[in-house]
């Protein structure tokens, strides 16, 4: 759907406990996205990090098992007291929105982690300049995203006329309580996310494309055929110049 046609507000207040529920269990977040994020930090132990858009928190409780320092944010207060059920007092989390100033005082973090939160917005210049102003200097930020080709192929399929170069807003139905929720994401080439990036400060360390875990196969294997061979996310890990 065109921006100028889309009046979606993504309800995940509303959507907390059913989002969760799939997050913990499905291929695509259990066994896709957060052992490759895990895979693509490596040893955290000892590092700050701050996890943007951390929803109910099951990347970063398994980045606080690895011995990380953590505190996450995000802009639904639902999903973030799921997150501190599983997470407890101590830890920093917040109610913030990626796309204003954030709470946090410059070169606070060793990294930063925003995975499969940078879609929902157009302008990714505002959110790429905080996450560089609060991490340290040379600190990483890993970035998961829709994969851009994979969801230029879905608008295609479902009859939508896009264009693989532009920037446009997309939406689908999401299930919640027995009823339909709109949702609504950004999609954008791979050459305006690495010119956001550079133009943010950041140097491009990584671009991966990885399959999901071996242990998916037995779980999902329809799934897990497509996603190996039709990934459906990128992941990106970036140095702050």
């Amino acid at each position: 759907m065109p921006p100028e046609e889309s009046t979606v507000v993504n309800d995940y207040d509303r959507l907390a406990d059913t989002y969760t529920v799939r997050s913990d269990t499905e291929i695509q977040n259990a066994y896709y996205e957060r052992p490759a994020v895990l895979a693509l930090a490596g040893d955290v132990a000892g590092r700050r990090i701050l996890d943007a858009g951390c929803g109910a928190g099951p990347l970063t409780v398994s980045l606080r098992e690895r011995g990380a320092e953590v505190s996450g944010f995000d802009l639904s207060s639902s999903m973030l007291e799921i997150a501190r059920r599983r997470l407890g007092p101590d830890v920093d989390l917040r109610v913030a929105d990626v796309a204003e100033p954030l709470p946090y005082a410059d070169n606070a973090f060793d990294d930063v982690v925003a995975s499969l939160v940078l879609h929902y917005l157009e302008d990714w210049g505002p959110a790429l300049g905080e996450f560089h102003r609060v991490l340290k200097p040379g600190g990483r930020l890993i970035v998961v995203v829709d994969h851009p080709f994979a969801i230029h192929l879905s608008q295609r399929q479902a009859g939508h006329q896009t264009d693989y170069p532009a920037t446009y807003q997309w939406t689908e139905d999401w299930e919640a309580g027995g009823r339909a929720l709109p949702m609504s994401f950004w999609n954008r080439p791979l050459h305006a996310m690495t010119d956001a990036f550079t133009a943010a400060g950041f140097r491009i360390s990584a671009i991966s494309e990885p399959k999901p875990v071996p242990e998916a196969e037995k779980l999902f294997p329809e799934d897990y055929r497509m996603l190996c061979v039709s990934p459906s996310f990128l992941f990106f890990v970036l140095h702050a110049g």
